[in-house]
């Protein structure tokens, strides 16, 4: 088994799942009705909970540090997050969007690791998965109820949302050189082959919402070999405040 090939796939996973927990948490307080401030907060406490399972991993397995150092100690050039969980929340229809997209391909993921030859990620994998079938109902539950469901001005925002987020949600099936070994080994079968599915998924969830899918999009490519925007720098910096006071220090 190519251990640098499935260290890497670890941390992608695990970097996508910390800084989308971040943006998810600053709805804390600011929904747009008290059951989504609730529904955000706590698939925010989810996803910082599989973050760090996926950094105790490779702390234990490959001698990476502590999930503490790993998510607090980088910098922004060290992340391998998509730039898709790292842009700014804006508005409830674009959080919402994105909550669709990431949570339906991390569903789908999941899925497929949960048969993996590399043990501990396959057991993580099977341990959360009931946790990832509650994220995507809710998400497709709002992308319908405010699509097909919801007024015309709803729909159009939330048509608005789709199209800016897509180029970016294409974004999160980066491939990389890893995913001919990672299939070959049995651990994951690629990026390509998520976004087959993941395709499948977001249109028939699409057609349900009467929205239509952007077409002829390019990908935003760059995360995965730590290239980011403007907006991961100040995040990490926000994130990491009480962290660098004492990073020795324990809370």
């Amino acid at each position: 088994m190519n251990k640098d090939a499935v260290k890497n796939l670890i941390l992608r996973m695990a970097d996508d799942e910390l800084i989308l927990a971040h943006r998810h948490s600053e709805w804390t307080g600011m929904g747009p009705i008290l059951e989504e401030d609730i529904a955000f907060s706590s698939i925010a406490q989810d996803k910082l909970g599989h973050a760090q399972a996926l950094y105790q991993i490779l702390h234990d397995d490959f001698g990476m540090p502590a999930p503490d150092n790993e998510a607090f100690g980088r910098s922004e050039s060290d992340f391998v997050c998509s730039q898709f969980v790292e842009l700014p929340n804006g508005e409830y229809d674009f959080s919402l969007v994105r909550h669709y997209l990431f949570d339906a391909a991390e569903y789908l993921r999941y899925g497929m690791l949960s048969t993996s030859s590399y043990e501990p990620l396959a057991k993580l994998s099977r341990k959360v998965y009931g946790e990832l079938k509650y994220h995507l109902f809710h998400a497709q539950t709002w992308i319908v109820q405010l699509g097909a469901e919801g007024t015309e001005e709803s729909k159009a925002r939330m048509q608005s949302a789709l199209n800016e987020a897509w180029p970016y949600a294409l974004g999160m099936f980066e491939s990389t050189e890893d995913d001919a070994a990672l299939s070959a080994d049995g651990v994951f079968p690629g990026e390509a082959a998520l976004q087959h599915a993941w395709m499948e998924m977001v249109s028939d969830t699409v057609a349900k919402a009467g929205l239509s899918l952007p077409q002829n999009a390019e990908a935003v490519l760059g995360g995965r070999k730590g290239y980011h925007t403007e907006h991961l720098k100040p995040l990490l910096e926000e994130m990491t405040e009480v962290y660098r006071i004492d990073p020795a220090a324990e809370w």
